[in-house]
C-alpha cells in the first residue's frame, strides 16, 4: 500500500528520500515528504555552510526531530550556494511544506547532469511502496 505523501512531478529523488530541483543552473534540496513523515515534528534543522563543498551521496546536514536525528545527504556534487536560513527560527517548515518554503540549501552542482541519475517520481513511489 502506497502511503497517502505527496511525490511531485517535476523533481528528482535519493532512495535517501531528498528530493532535488534544477532551479537557473543550482540544484535545490530538500527531504521529502515521505521522509518527513517518518521523522516526526522536527525540531532542529544542521544546515551546512554557504560555500563549502560536497559530494554527491555525502552528508549536506542533519534534521533532527522528536524520533530521531537523521543526516541528509547530498544528492548530487558541487558548491552549497544557498541554505534556507528560515529553518532557523521555524524548523517545522520541513513538516508543513516540504516541498516549498521547506528547503535546505541550493548547490552550485560540478555535474549538472547528475540529476539525470537520480530516481524519477514513478521509481520513487515503487520505492517508497516496497
Amino acid at each position: 500500500m502506497v502511503p497517502a505523501v505527496r511525490v511531485p512531478d517535476d523533481l528528482r529523488y535519493t532512495t535517501d528520500h531528498e528530493w532535488a530541483l534544477l532551479v537557473d543552473g543550482r540544484v535545490r534540496v530538500g527531504i521529502t515528504d515521505y521522509a518527513q513523515d517518518a521523522l516526526g515534528d522536527v525540531v532542529f534543522v544542521d544546515l551546512p555552510a554557504v560555500g563549502s563543498h560536497v559530494q554527491a551521496g555525502g552528508p549536506l546536514g542533519e534534521v533532527e526531530s522528536t524520533k530521531s536525528v537523521s543526516e541528509i545527504y547530498a544528492p548530487v556534487g558541487g558548491e552549497v550556494v544557498a541554505v534556507n536560513t528560515a529553518l532557523a527560527d521555524a524548523p517545522e517548515l520541513l513538516n508543513s511544506d516540504p516541498y516549498g518554503a521547506g528547503w535546505i540549501s541550493e548547490i552550485a552542482p560540478t555535474d549538472p547532469g547528475a540529476l539525470d541519475a537520480l530516481l524519477d517520481p514513478a521509481h520513487y513511489e515503487e520505492l517508497i511502496s516496497a
